[in-house]
């Protein structure tokens, strides 16, 4: 186990050092950026669906999760550790009434550890939660650029959660998550001179936010036998109303651009009074969610079933930046998905024991611009991949989809995103039998 998790730390160290922006999406320029999937892989590759568990697989998105039923291999007495670590590729192209752009971006996406603890599941790890990054121009009457904006950053999330096994088929948990991160953000208001040419001297905004908070989600699991084959799986969470905490610092300086490289040079800087504002320190509210979803399935064998999500997003705050043609509504989100495996025990065939998923996703993503809602679909495909002992495997996920519109001069962007995880699982504990 010493030599997989230092293989997975290894792993965390290459992507934070080569990941660019976590996103690249205009629409990451309103609220606090866009908010990433809480999930591994394996429920990406089912079209976002969560609400089935196991023994041997991470699920991040209902504590309830963190506990099961013993594994017979282990002589009914216990639950093998749970590791997980993802990471994702996006290519994403941007298609305006004006024009088209195209975007890559790399980013780690969880790092998750489950211990069981009799009756009891410990489960906790870190990953973002929102993200922002865009570079946004826009142009005057005479196709000059009139306006610039940059922002980079977004919000992580630490959580540490329990279940409970109340029996085999009904279980119940809840996690706390320590938010943080900061969001920047600059503009900068082009001025020309009568001869048609930038003047000498440029203006530029820039803000940043530090934010911090506490949320906490409840979840409940319940798993039953139909009859000798068919298992019924369902799921609830609940995280209800939480607040972030900001503290805002905004600046105005005058600024020179190379016409040759783009390249901004301050000159001076002066710093506005948000204490006199009363906008140094605000309280962003994050908005309450629920899910529930069930499904039907053989285990060890096929499995389908469905997922809604709803969020009060519509209220959604932040005093200290406001849109005017933007506004935030209520957000829902429906997943459909499954997943195949030909033959569990198979020794002889491999990919006969490989886990075959896939699935939808319609998402109502609760942004509304110049009064043109905000969507998303999307569809997914992936191989969970036997590796080594332990029912260990390492997933492999690919999603194509589309978010937004070109009406009303919006953007729409198309994505291709490219998943990779590794599930590990192992034994610590383990009674010691004397002859």
């Amino acid at each position: 186990m010493i030599k997989r998790l230092l293989v997975v730390f290894i792993a965390v160290l290459a992507f934070q050092s080569h990941a660019q922006e976590g996103v690249a999406s205009p629409y990451s320029f309103y609220g606090i950026g866009s908010l990433k999937f809480k999930g591994t892989v394996e429920n990406r590759s089912m079209g976002g669906l969560s609400i089935f568990t196991d023994s041997i697989h991470v699920n991040l998105r209902n504590p309830a999760s963190y506990v099961g039923p013993n594994l017979k291999l282990y002589n009914d007495e216990s639950r093998p550790v749970k590791f997980a670590i993802g990471g994702s590729y996006s290519s994403i192209g941007l298609k305006s009434n004006s024009g088209s752009d195209r975007a890559n971006t790399t980013t780690f996406d969880y790092f998750a550890l489950n211990i069981p603890l009799g009756d009891f599941g410990l489960g906790f790890g870190l990953l973002p939660y929102t993200s922002v990054g865009y570079k946004l121009e826009a142009s005057n009457s005479d196709g000059k650029i009139s306006n610039r904006y940059r922002g980079e950053g977004g919000v992580n999330k630490a959580f540490i959660g329990f279940g409970y096994k109340i029996n085999d088929d009904l279980s119940l948990g809840v996690d706390a998550s320590y938010n943080f991160g900061n969001i920047q953000n600059s503009a900068i208001a082009f001025v020309y001179g009568g001869d048609g040419e930038l003047v000498q001297y440029q203006s530029r905004e820039d803000n940043r936010s530090d934010l911090s908070g506490l949320n906490i989600n409840f979840g409940v699991s319940y798993k039953t036998m139909l009859n000798e084959k068919l298992q019924l799986s369902s799921g609830f969470t609940y995280a209800p109303k939480s607040t972030l905490s900001s503290n805002n610092t905004r600046s105005f300086s005058t600024i020179v651009i190379n016409s040759l490289t783009g390249q901004e040079f301050v000159i001076n800087t002066v710093d506005a009074d948000l204490e006199g504002d009363g906008l140094k320190s605000t309280d962003l509210t994050l908005p309450s969610r629920v899910s529930f979803g069930a499904g039907v399935g053989q285990p060890k064998k096929w499995f389908i079933g469905t997922e809604f999500t709803f969020q009060n997003t519509s209220k959604f705050s932040n005093p200290i930046f406001s849109v005017t043609n933007a506004k935030f509504v209520n957000a829902s989100t429906m997943a459909i998905g499954g997943f195949y495996i030909p033959d569990y025990d198979s020794f002889s065939k491999y990919w006969k024991r490989v886990t075959y998923r896939a699935g939808l996703h319609f998402d109502h993503t609760g942004l509304e611009i110049n009064n043109e809602a905000i969507k998303e679909f999307g569809m997914s495909f992936g191989l969970g991949l036997p590796i080594g002992g332990f029912f260990s495997n390492g997933n492999i996920g690919l999603e194509f989809g589309k978010r937004g519109t070109t009406n009303q001069n919006l953007i729409q962007e198309n994505f291709i995103n490219l998943q990779f995880s590794l599930s590990l699982n192992d034994r610590w504990f383990q009674k010691r039998k004397y002859d």
